[in-house]
């Protein structure tokens, strides 16, 4: 159970953090590199793949994705915290002959004047 839970928590923050499209981009360059190979040069493969002159389906699908994500970000709008008072005041005064309540021991604990046992006392 607990190692489901954490798991559940680690795929919620990759998907947070945007880690599904790094994931899918991965797999698009992987297999545009393995189907150019095909037909050309590994060095034609890989120039053609990471050029961005000839993306693939699954490219243009993880370029609208992070596009998406960026656009649904608003800016942060920072407001001053108004407080609007109506002629109210905050602070409520205190009557000045208001009964103060503070209790006070009668004896003050006495403290210990002799020191402890030495050695300490072993334990039987």
């Amino acid at each position: 159970m607990k190692r489901c839970v954490h798991l559940i928590a680690a795929l919620l923050l990759c998907l947070t953090l945007g880690l599904h499209w790094v994931a899918l981009q991965s797999v698009a360059w992987t297999t545009m590199v393995i189907e150019r190979s095909c037909n050309a040069s590994l060095r034609t493969a890989l120039a053609t793949t990471f050029d961005g002159q000839h993306p693939c389906k699954l490219c243009q699908v993880v370029r609208a994705g992070t596009s998406a994500g960026e656009t649904a970000k608003l800016p942060l709008k920072q407001s001053k915290l108004e407080i609007i008072r109506n002629g109210l005041s905050f602070w409520t005064p205190v009557p000045a002959a208001a009964p103060v309540f503070l209790t006070q021991a009668e004896d003050p604990p006495e403290s210990r004047r002799d020191a402890p046992p030495l050695p300490p006392p072993r334990v039987a």
